[in-house]
């Protein structure tokens, strides 16, 4: 009881001191600062897939991750620094990760479509390319590439 009594003292004396020193209870309480609302996605964050199909709308998608470049690399890709690293690199342009392809590879018809899908640096990103075979698209990525080897 006598705990109560005292809270309650306490409490009653730090009301008085406030009203006494603001005059009203509802001016004790800070202006409002503006506050810029926070970003929802980072700058750099993609959805990789890779798929079976001759289009990105349909293909069949056999494997997909995600990267994160920004703020920092992350994501379930096997190797997010070096992806992000390879990506910086051709400024974000997929399709200058790609190249001629200088191997053999069979004329078998089996479509592969890999594609890209989120922000860049702030900018959307839509992007795929179709290969006509996995040894095909192997081929044309850039040697030591990453972006793509998941």
């Amino acid at each position: 009881m006598r705990y109560l009594l005292t809270t309650l003292g306490a409490a009653a004396s730090a009301a008085a001191l406030l009203l006494t020193t603001t005059g009203s209870a509802h001016a004790a309480a800070p202006a409002a600062q503006h506050v810029e609302p926070a970003v929802l996605y980072a700058p750099s964050a993609l959805v990789l897939t890779l798929g079976h199909g001759e289009k990105a709308a349909t293909a069949i998608v056999e494997r997909a991750v995600t990267l994160s470049c920004a703020p920092t690399p992350a994501g379930s890709h096997p190797a997010p620094e070096a992806a992000c690293q390879e990506l910086a690199a051709v400024g974000g342009q997929f399709g200058q990760l790609s190249r001629t392809p200088d191997g053999p590879c069979t004329r078998q018809w089996d479509p592969v479509t890999i594609t890209a899908t989120g922000v860049w640096q702030g900018k959307r990103v839509d992007w795929s390319a179709t290969y006509g075979n996995a040894c095909e698209m192997t081929a044309s990525l850039t040697e030591g590439g990453t972006v793509f080897a998941f």
